[in-house]
């Protein structure tokens, strides 16, 4: 198969979907890799490696589109990717569809096979290729709440540990999956007072298990939340629902229960924001401020960390590259159920059933 890589062009994202490494090894099972030039230079990897690693580099995007059948990428595709696919491409990368019906639009217009990180399931059920970036960003969360918390950055001018005499912050995590936990684990290990709420009574005894006390659980429900509100330094928001547009937790008229410069960092912001006044921002520009709380709601938080992000990425999604390249789309898609759940638009219609759901769309017949 010939397999192409392209520069992200989201603004300020540095992440790329192959590296020399993963190149070398689609080289070795017999596939041909196009990479267009300058695509590793925002993680420090130079044209020469990938061209040691046996892939050509091509000048620009058009010419990797037009030379690959499949094309890896880290981030949605946006519009001039989009007007670049063909029927005949395979597109494997982030999508998040559910809140973002101009790209599923343009998606299904391209009659491109479009599979989905975030949707592809393990054998257990869990999220193999959205685990390692929800690792980064359930920690990175934690660390930009506490920066944001201080007074320069607009916030209530808190120190997120406390010092001996002085309270810590008060920090409430909204979901105790693979982001939750790691926000909750590197607000522990920074000193602030955290609770945890999530829906599921077993996923709580689980953490309350790791955390020993050192941690809060609470099972989740509306008038808990606002029992919290009042008392919360630090809310970082990290509610999924697989596919499907994520719930709307805090509520415009909920922020009157919270102190100014309090602040909420919405990880859920990829699939549509957990808090009703969530919109997508940017590393640029990466909050803004509703009835005096901060809101910190980057769309591609593992961006700012590009290194880290791109060899944990590529670490997780070799595997499926190699069966899709290896084996063809029908047949990796066949022998795996739950990487069947990947699919989410092809033939210019979508084939996953809660991205349909949460646009308002027909889905493909089984």
């Amino acid at each position: 198969m010939r397999i192409g890589t392209v520069t992200e062009i989201k603004k300020l994202e540095r992440r790329v979907g192959l590296t020399p490494r993963v190149a070398a090894t689609l080289v070795a099972h017999g596939h041909e890799v196009f990479v267009q030039a300058g695509a590793g230079g925002g993680v420090g990897l130079a044209d020469g490696e990938y061209v040691a690693a046996g892939a050509t580099i091509l000048p620009d995007a058009a010419a990797v589109f037009e030379a690959a059948e499949m094309i890896v990428k880290v981030k949605e595709p946006q519009a001039s990717e989009i007007a670049m696919l063909k029927p005949h491409h395979v597109l494997f990368t982030y999508l998040h569809l559910a809140p973002d019906p101009e790209q599923t639009k343009g998606l299904m217009a391209s009659g491109a096979t479009c599979i989905a990180y975030e949707t592809i399931l393990d054998e257990k059920g869990g999220l193999p290729l959205l685990t390692p970036m929800s690792q980064v960003a359930g920690r990175m969360a934690a660390q930009v709440g506490a920066a944001y918390l201080l007074a320069p950055a607009g916030g209530r001018g808190l120190l997120m540990g406390g010092v001996p005499g002085v309270a810590p912050a008060k920090v409430i995590v909204l979901g105790g999956g693979v982001s939750g936990f790691n926000a909750a684990e590197i607000a522990v290990g920074m000193r602030a007072d955290v609770t945890i709420m999530d829906i599921s009574p077993s996923r709580l005894a689980q953490l309350d298990a790791h955390f020993e006390g050192r941690a809060r659980t609470m099972l989740s429900s509306r008038g808990a939340l606002l029992e919290l509100l009042p008392t919360a330094d630090l809310v970082i928001g990290c509610v999924l629902v697989t596919g499907a547009a994520a719930p709307k937790l805090i509520r415009r008229e909920d922020l009157k229960l919270m102190r100014t410069g309090s602040v909420l960092v919405d990880v859920s912001i990829d699939q549509g924001g957990c808090f009703e006044t969530s919109r997508p921002t940017t590393h640029a520009e990466p909050t803004y401020e509703v009835d005096g709380v901060v809101h910190y709601c980057v769309a591609n938080m593992p961006g700012a960390a590009p290194l880290t992000s791109t060899y944990a990425l590529g670490a997780a999604t070799t595997p499926y590259v190699l069966a899709l390249a290896d084996k063809g789309v029908e047949r990796a898609l066949a022998e795996d159920r739950g990487f069947a759940a990947g699919l989410n638009v092809v033939g210019g219609r979508v084939a996953h059933p809660a991205v349909a759901g949460s646009l308002g769309l027909p889905l493909m017949p089984a």
